[in-house]
């Protein structure tokens, strides 16, 4: 009878041990990589950080409406070198396309981070995401509280297919005339819509640009004014 209830004792310390490690084997599994919750999962798997939420509806136009505007003012700026010998007019489009190409990937990257679409252009008509609306900007003050961007024929000091056409078609002295004409007209442009981020908007990098591209092309203008001779 000794022996027996000894089988029987040394059954259940057995049973108990197996249990008790089966539980904690359970529970190093909960706690295992992969085995969390589905959201947390989530998360770790997307790679992609949150939106940011430092910015207003200013800064967002604002960055979609300088893309195209840059955009076209490159265009104009590389059809220089083969319609002139003027090497002031040269290095002033080379100067400008130095400049805003940069601040273009600045733009995209802006938006990006705020969980916006990132801006494309294709030739004289560029176009934003979700750009299906006109509007009259005159000192471009409705910006704040603005949903969708206007079409690029609104934007200040944008060029028309037909401006960009003749420029294209002009050479020499006369294109050299054009062309400073129409980037001062451009750059005019461009400081207003800068003047406007600076008045409404929040985001200090959005602002930060504004103010860079208002000294600049402020600069350029007067260059060109006095290459003009115009006072």
């Amino acid at each position: 009878m000794s022996i027996t209830r000894s089988r029987i004792t040394l059954a259940i310390a057995a049973t108990s041990t197996a249990a008790a490690l089966f539980a904690a084997g359970c529970s190093d599994n909960d706690s295992m990589p992969g085995m969390d919750h589905a959201s947390s999962s989530s998360s770790a798997t997307s790679g992609k950080p949150a939106a940011r939420t430092d910015f207003n509806d200013a800064d967002v136009t604002f960055l979609q409406m300088m893309y195209p505007h840059h955009a076209q003012a490159i265009e104009m700026a590389r059809l220089v070198p083969s319609r002139t010998q003027n090497e002031q007019v040269r290095a002033l489009a080379a100067d400008i396309e130095k400049a805003q190409a940069p601040e273009m990937q600045q733009i995209t990257e802006l938006l990006e981070s705020f969980g916006k679409p990132a801006p494309s252009s294709t030739g004289h008509n560029m176009e934003m995401p979700g750009m299906t609306s006109t509007m009259n900007m005159p000192g471009m003050t409705t910006m704040p509280g603005m949903t969708t961007v206007p079409s690029t024929s609104s934007m200040p000091g944008m060029m028309s297919n037909e401006q960009m056409n003749a420029l294209a078609a002009a050479s020499g002295a006369d294109f050299d005339r054009q062309w400073m004409e129409l980037m001062i007209e451009h750059h005019t442009g461009a400081i207003a819509m800068a003047n406007t981020e600076l008045a409404n908007g929040v985001d200090p990098d959005a602002k930060a640009l504004a103010s860079a591209i208002r000294t600049a092309q402020q600069a350029e203008i007067s260059t060109m004014r006095g290459l003009l001779g115009q006072r």
